[in-house]
């Protein structure tokens, strides 16, 4: 049965008007490219201000901040897996990386939340199995917590909209 709370859209994440979005961040939270360095600059100083006081985080986890100059109220880095070919734990520290960001996002008391597609640019995770991670560990937890009222995958390009919208349909 369709899990009405979740969407896919093709967007600039850095517009959506939700409770939180979720950085692909790197393990200094310090900024870099595509969706980091995108949510880095719309946020403005403040952001890297606030995240160099959390001194870093490991891969497969979270940190949240304000959103600062972003629609959004809160931002949650998670840190994703560099794909290395998939046996080195990608799988689970991906999973990890959606699972704890949605806990975090219930913490923070939000109903909204905004994902993008976590560790498939620069790190190359294979852009459809991580949107079956995602979308399954997005389902999974969303069936056991009621917290939430919208997840949205935002995808920046028609491919990668495309991949989360199959594992939508699969899953």
């Amino acid at each position: 049965m369709p899990d009405t709370r979740i969407s896919v859209v093709e967007a600039d994440i850095t517009r959506l008007k939700v409770d939180v979005v979720i950085n692909a961040a790197n393990a200094s939270l310090l900024g870099g490219s595509g969706v980091d360095g995108a949510i880095h600059r719309v946020a403005g100083p403040r952001l890297l201000e606030e995240c160099r006081r959390l001194g870093g985080c490991p891969t497969g986890e979270v940190r949240v901040t304000h959103g600062f100059d972003l629609p959004a109220k809160w931002v949650i880095h998670a840190v994703g897996p560099v794909w290395r070919g998939g046996n080195h734990d990608e799988h689970d520290q991906l999973a990890a990386c959606y699972r704890k960001a949605l806990d975090l996002a219930a913490a923070v008391h939000a109903l909204s939340v905004a994902f993008p597609a976590i560790s498939t640019g620069i790190y190359g995770f294979p852009r459809d199995e991580a949107a079956t991670i995602a979308v399954g560990t997005v389902r999974d937890w969303l069936g056991r917590h009621q917290t939430l009222d919208q997840v949205i995958f935002c995808c920046f390009t028609p491919d990668s909209a495309e991949a989360h919208r199959l594992a939508l349909a699969r899953s």
